[in-house]
């Protein structure tokens, strides 16, 4: 990208709203995302009509990703409720899109206000939330990522221990505050990225490539308590690794720089390890068998062990980490590239 290339789109990305807009539209308006779980959804708007932010400068959209009638009757009744304190909040159904990328499109492209602040349904605001976001958002920056907590036993499950990854993320829509314009400039959220998983980081990426400044926001805090997860959680969770592929083909060398270093050699190690042994005992070679067997195994174990370390020791537990220790290895390199034919693009 030129140097004059670069600086317009630095100038779309972070231009003030109009003189007419700010007047009469919120300062902020709060794109919450959401699919079939009025329960989660009613802890975290009750956390947004909290917030210390006067109610007339934000507004809440939710999209729902469903559409169903328990939400839609959950966000009309707290809107009843809220109305006569100016607080406008609205319920989107969305039916043209599937996925948390798609929804949280329709949110910003339906807000009124010049910064959008993303959440997710099952996060819990701090009270200070908005004002500290948008008191991050004062600058040039043309995002800000705000701090996620996510609370968890003194041990945890490997799926809880995971989940508190959101702790360390760069950038999650779980909380995060973007100008509308620096939207509008990159299109906003890839809607290939179907499922909650790297549709952040491209959005994050493509606001950097256009010239954009992405700023931290700390003391903006969302709580993300972690939800019970079915047995073998992790096995499903594999599928998201094909979005890897696309992240890569769309952002290489930030791709490279940022999160290569988590591409899991350790996995073909053990995949290899296991179509050594395979062949050696369909060709009837009880020593190529044999080490492809205990390099299998061993490769498996240390896996199983790092899993485990400081997790819970409950029985149900233990065997859930050996059972899918077992196959991650296999899912993960298997939707990795299937990622890579799909979105063609050279990726392991």
């Amino acid at each position: 990208m030129s140097t004059d290339m670069a600086a317009q789109s630095r100038q779309d990305l972070t231009a003030p709203p109009a003189r007419d807009e700010a007047v009469l539209c919120p300062e902020v308006s709060v794109v919450v995302p959401t699919w079939r779980r009025p329960e989660l959804l009613d802890r975290c708007l009750q956390a947004l009509v909290r917030q210390t932010l006067a109610p007339q400068r934000y507004e809440i959209i939710v999209c729902d990703d469903g559409p169903d009638d328990a939400t839609r009757a959950l966000v009309e009744r707290i809107a009843g409720a809220h109305r006569a304190r100016a607080l406008l909040i609205r319920y989107l159904p969305i039916t043209a899109t599937q996925g948390p990328a798609g929804a949280r499109n329709a949110g910003w492209r339906h807000a009124r206000a010049a910064i959008i602040a993303f959440t997710d349904d099952d996060t819990i605001p701090d009270p200070r939330w908005l004002e500290v976001g948008l008191a991050a958002m004062a600058g040039d920056a043309c995002a800000a990522s705000g701090a996620i907590v996510v609370p968890l036993p003194e041990r945890p499950t490997d799926y809880e221990a995971d989940a508190s990854g959101l702790e360390r993320a760069e950038f999650a829509t779980a909380n995060a505050f973007v100008k509308r314009s620096a939207l509008s400039a990159v299109n906003g959220f890839d809607e290939r990225f179907t499922s909650a998983w790297r549709e952040d980081s491209d959005l994050q990426f493509s606001l950097l490539s256009a010239g954009g400044d992405v700023v931290k926001a700390p003391e903006a805090i969302v709580v993300h308590p972690v939800r019970p997860a079915r047995w073998g959680v992790s096995l499903s969770q594999q599928r998201k690794s094909a979005f890897e592929a696309l992240l890569y083909r769309k952002h290489p060398a930030l791709y490279r720089e940022r999160i290569a270093g988590t591409a899991p050699l350790a996995y073909y190690a053990t995949a290899g390890a296991a179509f050594i042994a395979i062949v050696g005992a369909a060709a009837r070679a009880p020593w190529a068998a044999g080490v492809g067997a205990l390099v299998w195994l061993g490769l498996t174990s240390r896996f199983f062990a790092l899993r485990m370390r400081a997790r819970s020791r409950a029985w149900t537990h233990i065997v859930e980490m050996a059972a899918t220790s077992a196959l991650i290895p296999f899912l993960s390199i298997y939707w990795r590239l299937r990622g890579a034919i799909r979105y063609r693009t050279w990726f392991l």
